[in-house]
């Protein structure tokens, strides 16, 4: 059955990304996204994949929170919502203190952690952190297979190019048998084959064109490898980052719906604009409604 969730651009200058994953559970949506930038170098080459002449799209880049802390706190105030990154950069952090950190909230969560992850497109900021932009696949495939062997493994050791461990011992151990890690990129064959040998599953950005096709692409690559099952989608659909969006705007009609379930997509996400605090109960409602999702007794203030 197709999911429904919220994705929140989560910045110090906006709702607390706590108290709309406590909003979005309320109204029966399923996941909750948030993003990962450490930091934005001042002066960049790397051109926004977004905008025309590759500028930044907003501000909201320069102010971005913490994604692990900022899914603590959810985890604090929800019981069952799914808490997941769209996209995290795990070539950012010690691979180590972060597979701590990932066991860590989903053993506090109850199992309720989803990796998603991306490549990179902004190269200046992962030269900051010492990742040559040619190697950043390289990169992150060693730190996704060493993350694992210390989340699944009793006595884990690695041996890469970049990530190198003797035999260790690593608790607690997350509560899922297998975290999900999927992947946020553009969709290509080399996109897929690398999702198909090393994730669960894709997560297409808004600009995607040809979702269905580029799906189609994906079980593809899946087959190639023989991997059962299916490869878990999520589509991401923008908000305008304006003050006062209609909540109707962000949810397609149901027959897209239906072509997007129908076509392979497991999960929808919407990237919710700016909206002020007090606003959101009523939004949330409403975009719940058109969904069919169930709502609470009454609006939360």
């Amino acid at each position: 059955m197709l999911r429904f969730g919220i994705h929140l651009f989560t910045t110090d200058r906006g709702v607390a990304p706590a108290r709309l994953a406590e909003l979005a559970e309320e109204r029966g949506f399923s996941t909750f996204w948030v993003p990962e930038h450490s930091h934005i170098p001042a002066r960049r080459e790397a051109p926004h994949p977004a905008t025309e002449d590759g500028s930044l799209p907003d501000v909201r880049y320069m102010h971005t929170l913490d994604p692990w802390v900022s899914l603590a706190g959810a985890a604090v105030l929800t019981s069952h919502i799914e808490l997941g990154t769209a996209v995290a950069m795990p070539v950012e952090h010690d691979p180590i203190t972060l597979a701590k950190a990932v066991a860590t909230l989903d053993h506090l969560s109850g199992g309720r952690v989803t990796v998603g992850v991306g490549f990179g497109w902004n190269t200046d900021e992962l030269a900051d952190h010492g990742v040559p932009p040619n190697k950043r696949r390289t990169v992150l495939r060693e730190y996704l297979e060493a993350m694992r062997a210390l989340w699944e493994q009793e006595e884990s050791s690695y041996f890469g190019d970049f990530v190198h461990f003797e035999a260790s011992w690593a608790w607690p151990k997350p509560v899922q048998s297998r975290v999900p890690v999927l992947v946020g990129a553009a969709g290509g064959k080399q996109t897929f084959a690398w999702i198909a040998q090393h994730a669960d599953g894709w997560i297409s950005a808004p600009r995607e064109e040809d979702v269905l096709q580029r799906i189609s692409e994906l079980r593809t690559a899946w087959k190639d490898v023989a991997r059962p099952g299916q490869p878990r989608v999520v589509s991401l659909l923008d908000g305008r980052p304006v003050q006062d969006p209609k909540p109707h705007q962000l949810v397609p009609e149901t027959d897209l719906i239906e072509m997007l379930e129908f076509g392979g997509v497991t999960d929808i996400g919407f990237i919710l604009p700016n909206v002020d605090e007090d606003k959101l109960p009523p939004y949330l409602d409403a975009m719940a409604q058109k969904l069919g999702l169930d709502l609470p007794m009454r609006s939360i203030g």
